[in-house]
């Protein structure tokens, strides 16, 4: 199917009048997206501020995109701001300041439009919209503005910790009103080299308490994948760790059948000694 460049919908747009504000993860490890996901106000923060020696946004508007990791060289539309004013940061003055406008034509696809785009080859976080604006093409306009992966059912739950992360941040409610309503046996797959971890989650809160310990900490309190983190820190789980449901069962199940059945999942998957991650 031949792609669609996206000036077939931002048609009115000059480029040459904006700046690109490409948002990717930051220095001490946010996430933009997840940003967008949890806060969407603290997102639009996200494109009012500069630093000094660069005073970023020049031009009179901002183009912003927001990397989405999940897919390979692919952007959610951020949003397209007119720069009202600009000023140095009060408390900090290596900053600049923006005050901005929403451009309110452009709003229905904010959060919606997925741009497929090649990642800039510089590590900035500006660039001039007109050296991008033909590299960009259509992939997909959502029904809804992105709120993290919907809940695939319970027999398809494989995903890496970082497309899980924003679910468990947010309380996304369909993952939870299906998570903390059934016991479990579960496995952890280190991607870089292969190893696994078995686990088990029983408590009064399901699953969904067990795997939200796992995306704050990235080791979920388990002394091997602690060791991991404590080397590499949490980064590597958001990196490398996958996250899959083997068997579920409902909450009136008794739990010494939830560890008998996590014992036979240890053996399937050699999770002991050199070959996995478990300790018993």
């Amino acid at each position: 199917m031949k792609s669609i460049p996206v000036q077939k919908i931002f048609n009115t747009i000059k480029p040459i009048d904006f700046k690109l504000h490409v948002a990717r993860r930051y220095k001490d490890g946010v996430n933009p997206l997840d940003i967008y996901v949890r806060d969407r106000k603290e997102w639009r923060e996200w494109n009012t501020w500069g630093q000094k020696n660069q005073n970023i946004f020049r031009k009179k508007y901002i183009f912003s995109l927001i990397d989405f990791y999940p897919e390979s060289d692919m952007w959610l539309f951020g949003g397209a701001y007119e720069v009202i004013e600009t000023y140095m940061d009060r408390e900090d003055k290596d900053f600049y300041r923006y005050n901005i406008k929403d451009l309110k034509e452009y709003a229905d696809y904010v959060g919606r439009l997925k741009i497929e785009m090649p990642r800039p080859k510089h590590r900035g976080r500006s660039f001039y919209l007109e050296k991008h604006w033909d590299k960009m093409t259509v992939s997909e306009i959502l029904k809804e503005p992105y709120s993290g992966e919907t809940f695939p059912g319970y027999e398809s739950i494989n995903h890496p910790f970082n497309i899980l992360k924003p679910i468990f941040r947010i309380e996304k409610s369909d993952w939870k009103g299906a998570l903390e309503n059934v016991k479990g046996v579960y496995v952890i797959t280190d991607v870089s080299n292969g190893k696994n971890y078995v686990g088990s989650a029983y408590s009064v809160h399901g699953i969904w308490a067990c795997w939200h310990d796992y995306m704050k900490t990235g080791h979920g309190g388990n002394v091997e994948l602690k060791k991991i983190i404590k080397q590499k820190g949490k980064e590597y789980a958001q990196e490398n760790f996958k996250l899959a449901l083997l068997e579920h069962r409902p909450m009136r199940a008794d739990d010494k059948l939830i560890q008998d059945r996590e014992k036979y999942w240890k053996k399937v998957f050699l999770s002991h000694g050199d070959t996995g991650y478990n300790k018993n």
